[in-house]
């Protein structure tokens, strides 16, 4: 059994409607990522989910019990904010051990399981500081123990790491997920950074104007993406707009074979990661002439942004691998797999 099901839930404020009526099931002890831009309703999902929010429609269960009119305060759900929300005037202890004194918790037990879960979040010794005198990452990681202390049966976290820099921000990311893992927790993160849910998330719900676009696992999500949008959004890939052919696509005065059937003379967008396409300089199918634009050195990658007959093209070569050392202004060629072309109905990417 799912232990957290939403069915047909959705939400609008006035004339707007904030999240599309919507079905999700979130499988015990797995971490789902919300992923989507700014404004497309991930947000406004967790909050019901929460019960910090209620659903204009639909209804949210918990091992087969309908919470929708359960307050949040008796969900016994833990959430971590995008400001952590800690209090300054207490210690470390202190406030981890706040959530479970206001559940009836004796003090002196409460802070001994304080300091039992601050070793859990790796921050043993910690207790006595202060909030001010802790980094972004201790900060969350007491925003964390605080939460786990009331042993959630859902832990949900939004945007925890907006706040943290790069290096600080993939390190989390990836303690955040060993400890879900350790624990077994159902976990829900809101996130809009693609890389993030990848390296969470056991499955990812990929959203736009608040609807649902995509659900599936990261590896799935990235190499089968159901639309353009979702295409797009997760990693790069290089978009090309053609009409549909016998056998695959016209882009421009372009013939390329695909692996995938539309309708012909019917209007569609071809996608292809970085990675798939190669500078190829041998006659054959798939070939497009192009010339190089700039080259990116990014260590154990190297990035070539093209100017192709099809349109701009970037290309991805790992570090040692056998390529053409190119430079700008040269003339070159690319090759465009057909089986690494994905073909999508031209509406949905507008």
């Amino acid at each position: 059994m799912h232990g957290l099901e939403l069915k047909g839930v959705s939400k609008s404020f006035g004339n707007t409607r904030a999240v599309e009526p919507t079905d999700l099931k979130f499988a015990k002890g797995e971490l789902t990522a919300l992923l989507g831009p700014s404004g497309c309703g991930k947000t406004t999902l967790l909050r019901m989910i929460a019960g910090l929010e209620d659903p204009s429609v639909g209804s949210i269960l918990l091992e087969g019990q309908n919470i929708t009119a359960l307050p949040a305060h008796k969900r016994k759900f833990g959430m971590v904010f995008q400001n952590f929300a800690l209090f300054p005037h207490y210690s470390v202890r202190e406030n981890v051990a706040y959530s479970l004194t206001i559940g009836g918790v004796d003090k002196r037990t409460a802070l001994d399981e304080a300091n039992n879960l601050l070793e859990t979040v790796q921050l043993g010794g910690f207790g006595d500081r202060r909030i001010g005198e802790l980094s972004g990452g201790q900060r969350q990681r007491v925003a964390i123990a605080r939460a786990l202390a009331q042993e959630p049966e859902v832990f949900l976290l939004d945007e925890p790491m907006s706040a943290l820099d790069a290096k600080l921000r993939e390190e989390m990311q990836v303690e955040l997920r060993l400890l879900q893992q350790k624990l077994g927790i159902t976990t829900i993160v809101v996130t809009h950074d693609q890389r993030e849910a990848m390296t969470m998330a056991d499955q990812i719900v990929v959203m736009s104007n608040g609807r649902v676009e995509q659900i599936a696992k990261p590896q799935v999500i990235y190499h089968q993406p159901a639309n353009a949008f979702v295409a797009d959004f997760i990693g790069k890939a290089n978009f090309f707009d053609g009409v549909c052919k016998d056998g695959g696509v016209l882009v421009g005065e372009n013939f390329l074979q695909t692996a995938s059937n539309f309708r012909t003379e019917s209007p569609v967008r071809i996608a292809i990661r970085p990675e798939r396409a190669f500078i190829d300089f041998d006659p054959g199918a798939n070939r497009v002439a192009a010339k190089v634009m700039f080259v990116r050195d990014l260590g154990p990658m190297r990035e070539y942004h093209l100017q192709s007959d099809i349109g701009p093209i970037i290309v991805e070569h790992a570090a040692g691998e056998t390529n053409p050392e190119l430079r700008n202004g040269d003339a070159t060629t690319v090759r465009l797999p057909p089986d690494a072309l994905q073909v999508f109905p031209r509406y949905e990417a507008a």
